[in-house]
């Protein structure tokens, strides 16, 4: 089985990481299995929602300490390796950002340090109850520097410094009221659940969906005037599209959209 498998459902691509005898850590290979997949989700036109899980017990632990460890053995220390690392794993979070398929994870387990950047990093996120998430690597002196990024932008300020500075777990009940996950369901539910909620959003107008999503990250990093502006232009161009027209046209006539998407 490759490290990291992929089942399409029609025009659903489901992701499972598959290395469970290592918690599913984002490995050197995981990361590039991962960031393939993404490159060539994001040229497919076919794929309208991705679905991100783990096989095993565990969604993801994070970084792999033993790679991590032996990269310390080069002359520098491990300096330009910990430096690509790092960098390899901030290109494969922000391709999720960037596809133009929302992605949804469904952690399971444990979803720690970068396991959770992870889960901070898709746009929505079912949870097995029972699902611990945190960002401890303070607790073996090693700040969660990169996940930082994802969860403060996910959930409020204090709880995520606290979650940071402290090292402690969050059940599912905690992670949903704060933001980080959209609900819990009971693990054999899990996949069917993701899959609902996939397929939900998988029915919608295609290219509405793709202008929704780079819209919304942009907007969040302008202001207010300038978030309103450029939404109010995206919408214009959305409006311009001929489906979006059939759509309007088929609610008005009370009938289904003849889509071409």
């Amino acid at each position: 089985m490759p490290i990291l498998d992929r089942q399409d459902t029609g025009p659903i691509a489901r992701l499972t990481l598959n290395a469970p005898e290592k918690l599913n850590a984002l490995s050197d290979s995981m990361l590039a299995a991962l960031q393939a997949q993404f490159d060539q989700l994001a040229e497919d036109k076919t794929i309208r929602v991705v679905t991100l899980s783990g096989a095993g017990k565990a969604f993801c632990a994070g970084h792999d300490l033993k790679e991590m460890t032996a990269g310390r053995q080069s002359p520098d220390g491990g300096r330009a390796y910990f430096a690509d690392l790092f960098n390899r794993c901030t290109s494969v979070m922000r391709a999720i950002r960037t596809l133009p398929q929302p992605v949804i994870a469904a952690p399971h387990g444990i979803a720690t340090a970068a396991g959770c950047q992870l889960v901070a990093s898709c746009d929505m996120a079912v949870a097995a109850h029972g699902t611990r998430f945190g960002v401890n690597g303070v607790n073996i002196g090693l700040f969660c520097s990169t996940p930082m990024v994802a969860l403060s932008r996910n959930i409020p300020r204090k709880q995520a410094f606290e979650m940071l500075t402290t090292g402690e777990f969050i059940d599912t009940t905690r992670a949903a009221e704060l933001g980080l996950i959209n609900r819990a369901v009971p693990p054999e539910d899990l996949e069917a659940s993701t899959l609902a909620l996939a397929e939900t959003v998988a029915a919608k107008l295609a290219s509405a969906v793709r202008i929704g999503k780079r819209a919304f990250y942009e907007q969040l990093e302008m202001g207010f005037d300038a978030a309103y502006a450029h939404t109010g232009a995206v919408m214009v161009e959305n409006m311009l599209d001929r489906d979006t027209a059939e759509g309007i046209n088929a609610f008005i006539e009370k009938r289904a959209p003849d889509w071409d998407q």
